[in-house]
């Protein structure tokens, strides 16, 4: 197991993330945001990048656990939470943040657990960490790192008050 990123490291990739989030979303007049964060890393980054850019309204937590295509493979986690949309979110600018973008599979189920609360006016996708290793077609909009592993090896965010990029 090695630790890739220190807690600096990764607030300073999350700072150049937010300015670019930001010019992102002035460049396409989506002025009608709120940012939501897909448990459980996803949330940590969507915490820093909500007080970076100083969004008024509240911060939502999807947790998927339910929409997850391997559901009746891993079962369910025994302490699952629900999620937590403050918001309507029928026409809204939704910022979707995750921390790492792999096959797709979790940001497909994100989706469907989001329009079930609503219709937003647009999602952009944000992540800390893009494998470059999707099976489903996604494309985050914007991207803190890329990072290529071998064959077996995984990426893991660590935190929350302390965040860390762990392989194993």
């Amino acid at each position: 197991m090695a630790v890739i990123e220190k807690n600096k490291a990764i607030e300073a990739i999350i700072s150049v993330m937010a300015t670019d989030l930001k010019t992102y979303l002035e460049e396409r007049n989506r002025k009608n945001v709120v940012i939501v964060g897909v448990h459980t890393g996803g949330v940590w980054v969507a915490e820093r990048l909500h007080k970076l850019l100083k969004v008024k309204d509240p911060l939502g937590e999807l947790n998927i656990a339910f929409y997850r295509d391997d559901f009746s493979q891993i079962g369910m986690h025994p302490s699952v939470a629900p999620s937590n949309l403050p918001f309507d979110v029928d026409g809204r600018d939704i910022v979707l943040v995750d921390d790492i973008l792999y096959t797709g599979r979790t940001i497909r189920a994100a989706l469907n657990e989001l329009f079930d609360y609503g219709r937003p006016a647009s999602v952009t996708l944000t992540v800390l960490v893009d494998r470059c290793e999707q099976e489903l077609p996604f494309k985050a909009d914007v991207v803190g790192t890329t990072m290529s592993l071998l064959k077996g090896e995984h990426v893991k965010l660590t935190g929350p008050k302390t965040l860390s990029l762990v392989t194993k």
